[in-house]
């Protein structure tokens, strides 16, 4: 028996369509911990002292941090469960705003394109993607294309 899929197979997907994910709050924690995990122990987001003498004043969130943040919140959405093949392609990754502890965050994702496969058992969804906190601003945008099975005939 197989798992029930709640992911959207690249036949859901509609271009226009925006997808709003859930929201979450950045923490000093999850600083820290990526910092940790990564090694980038840049001043910028583990030293408050020197952070007091740039034009942020405290701690900043790796990009990278956020990034891996909103995939958690893709992934929280639904739309990659059981669906999502592969991340293929990230373009114009702009880091816009910063993102402090306390920001609570989320994605608009508006699908611009879709592409059927060769091979036609999958598909190529294009999305632009923006990261956004709580004052709607957007502190992240970029373009990607992810790889999504196409729906089992029935």
């Amino acid at each position: 028996m197989n798992a029930q899929v709640r992911g959207k197979y690249w036949d859901d997907f509609e271009v226009g369509e925006v997808i709003v994910t859930p929201k979450r709050t950045v923490t000093s924690t999850d600083i820290v911990n990526f910092a940790c995990l990564s090694g980038d122990f840049n001043e910028v987001h583990t030293n408050w002292e020197y952070c007091k003498q740039t034009q942020f004043g405290e701690p900043i969130a790796h990009g990278p941090l956020v990034y891996s943040i909103v995939g958690g919140l893709q992934y929280a959405a639904g739309i990659n469960d059981g669906t999502l093949i592969a991340l293929l392609q990230i373009d114009g990754w702009r880091m816009l705003k910063p993102v402090f502890h306390g920001d609570t965050i989320h994605a608009e994702m508006t699908v611009l394109d879709k592409t059927e496969t060769s091979k036609g058992d999958k598909g190529v969804v294009q999305m632009k993607r923006e990261f956004k906190n709580q004052k709607g601003e957007t502190v992240q945008e970029m373009m990607v294309k992810m790889l999504y099975k196409r729906r089992p005939a029935a």
